[in-house]
């Protein structure tokens, strides 16, 4: 029977796992897609203003989804080398990935008038809140 037990966990396996994960395997060109958005929603009386961070990402490849309170953002990253006719390939890199985000909001947004903007890696959202009936109902108990 063994003093130390042969399996390893811990801190040092954590520690090793965030340095290697991108350290020896990151892309040589462009932008890793990170892996999370990050997010900054600010609140007025009438709208919520998000701002996401996409560095790296093409306009076309990201997707703003809003249902009711929920947003979700989808981003795709579509990277690779390009070669001129003639050179000899000695290696090819090629990146593809994707990242989601999905967070509710305190109130459903309107969607009609719901905007989006895409510029230097920045994705500004403007969506206005939906206005609630103040009229109140009775249901009636059959």
């Amino acid at each position: 029977m063994s003093l130390f037990p042969t399996t390893r966990s811990g801190l040092f396996d954590d520690l090793f796992n965030e340095v290697a994960n991108g350290f020896y395997v990151k892309p040589l060109h462009g932008q890793a897609l990170p892996k999370q958005i990050h997010v900054q929603v600010n609140e007025s009386d009438e709208a919520y203003s998000i701002q996401a961070e996409l560095p790296g990402v093409a306009k076309d490849d990201i997707h703003v989804d809003i249902d009711g309170n929920l947003v979700t953002l989808k981003a795709e990253v579509k990277q690779h080398d390009s070669q001129k006719e003639g050179d000899q390939v000695l290696r090819s890199e090629r990146y593809y990935g994707s990242v989601s985000r999905s967070f509710e909001l305190p109130q459903e947004v309107e969607t009609e008038t719901a905007s989006a903007k895409y510029e230097n890696g920045i994705l500004l959202l403007t969506l206005p809140k939906r206005q609630q009936p103040s009229a109140s109902k009775r249901l009636q108990i059959q």
